[in-house]
């Protein structure tokens, strides 16, 4: 198995002078659901290098099991300081895609004209996309083979309004997640605020938050088992 990994560039929270990035749980259970499945990764992001870690994922009340795992893990932290860039990364290559969230992806992937190339390239293709948190915002703009919005009819969930709310930045965010996929004409629904939530709709896997990042990657890893 051969999955791609595509995090953000994008370090900046609007204009509140704050930072931003991606979140650091929604990369690390996800990597070691799959690592440890036996699956070769490739990590990604716009501009390659090291990609920009949310600095309120890195405090201690945002720990979990995988965090710290990865924290002690000098070869994964080697391979998130020296991602390729997105560019340089073909669809063809791989079994499957996952997006971990963080508000980053909101500003960079969701009008990536690369990114939303590839995920469009795997969908036509049946392999599998994953995306948790925030990372549905990457949906914004990509299209199915119909020309249609690829979330369209489809089963979908993502950070919720409330959940956005809870953090504060409702008025930060240049959209929000839930209202966008409702938009595009996903059948949005939720969980509860904070609880783990992922839903499959053929070979699309979407997950609510971050509690939802270890499910999402697993209903991944299941789509390519199958």
């Amino acid at each position: 198995m051969k999955i791609l990994m595509v995090l953000t560039s994008h370090d900046t929270l609007g204009d509140t002078g704050g930072k931003t990035g991606f979140w650091l749980e929604e990369f690390a259970a996800p990597y070691y659901v799959l690592k440890d499945a036996g699956a070769e990764i490739t990590l990604a992001s716009p501009k390659g290098g090291e990609p920009p870690l949310d600095p309120k994922s890195d405090a201690e009340d945002a720990q979990t099991d995988d965090t710290r795992r990865f924290k002690s893990d000098e070869a994964a932290n080697v391979e998130l300081a020296n991602t390729h860039r997105l560019s340089d990364v073909k669809a063809e290559d791989f079994d499957a895609v996952f997006y971990p969230g963080g508000h980053g992806p909101l500003w960079d992937l969701a009008n990536d004209s690369q990114s939303i190339a590839l995920i469009e390239a795997f969908a036509r293709a049946g392999k599998p996309t994953g995306f948790v948190c925030h990372a549905p915002g990457v949906l914004k703009d990509v299209k199915g083979a119909d020309g249609e919005p690829l979330v369209k009819g489809r089963s979908v969930t993502g950070f919720t309004n409330s959940e956005e709310e809870g953090v504060g930045l409702v008025d930060v965010v240049p959209f929000l997640v839930e209202t966008m996929l409702a938009e595009k004409g996903g059948r949005y629904s939720k969980g509860e605020d904070w609880a783990s939530y992922v839903l499959t709709d053929g070979t699309l896997v979407t997950g609510q938050n971050p509690a939802s990042s270890r499910e999402a990657a697993e209903a991944l890893l299941k789509l390519l088992k199958a």
